[in-house]
């Protein structure tokens, strides 16, 4: 049978809105409380589409096992594709491995390579987006799809304005990023819309040997903490 669709009046609407106040706290809440005690971590994103066997999938996997060998945990959307071989990668390492998962209509589902106490459940995109900021030392970005780059950009947004530490955002693959950076460059840049130095915030890296030299150069001369 179908739903009608029921519009809410403005009363309604204001009284949901005022106990959603206490469930984005909570949300907050736990996140802070998980995460806070978790150390230093690496967080990799792309899309939950790709399967393993396929080629980003074995070099996030790759990556995220260097990545962890080398003294972080990783921290994934905790879902499939990218995600699961992000953590699937930390496990294989025996490292720390984190999954923060989002309640969505298609394509999420836990992985399993996330550790039994560090998988983390969220209602709010924009909660779960503020653990992974918070929380990472590093982005590593993989090929995905609009999920990717709005967490991308929103970390570039958050460096350029000092709203939070400066921390590696790594782009993984030269031929699928190559567009988007030149587009950057030279429509972004070229109009005066961004500054030189903000293609500064970003790094392009094709191996998991790259990846984790930008990382351990970076905090050569940064320490290791959380982001604000």
């Amino acid at each position: 049978m179908r739903k009608e669709k029921h519009h809410k009046g403005w009363n309604e609407i204001k009284t949901n809105d005022s106990w959603a106040i206490f469930k984005i706290m909570g949300e907050f809440v736990m996140g802070f409380e998980k995460m806070s005690v978790i150390g230093p971590c690496v967080t990799i994103f792309g899309s939950a589409r790709t399967r393993p066997g396929e080629k980003f999938y074995e070099l996030a996997v790759s990556i995220s096992k260097s990545v962890s060998e080398a003294g972080y945990g990783i921290i994934t959307g905790g879902g499939p594709g990218i995600m699961e071989a992000g953590n699937r990668g930390a496990h294989l390492a025996g490292g720390t491995s984190v999954g923060l998962n989002i309640d969505l209509p298609f394509e999420q589902h836990d992985n399993p390579y996330i550790d039994s106490d560090k998988s983390l459940d969220f209602d709010y995109f924009f909660v779960r987006k503020v653990m992974f900021v918070k929380y990472s030392q590093g982005f590593v970005v993989m090929p995905g799809g609009f999920g990717t780059l709005d967490e991308l950009f929103e970390a570039i947004t958050l460096i350029q304005t000092n709203k939070i530490g400066k921390f590696p955002i790594i782009l993984v693959g030269t031929k699928f990023w190559t567009g988007l950076m030149d587009w950057i460059q030279n429509t972004m840049l070229s109009a005066g819309n961004i500054s030189p130095e903000d293609l500064h915030l970003i790094k392009v890296a094709d191996t998991a040997e790259e990846v984790v030299e930008i990382i351990d150069a970076f905090y050569k001369g940064h320490t290791l903490s959380p982001n604000f």
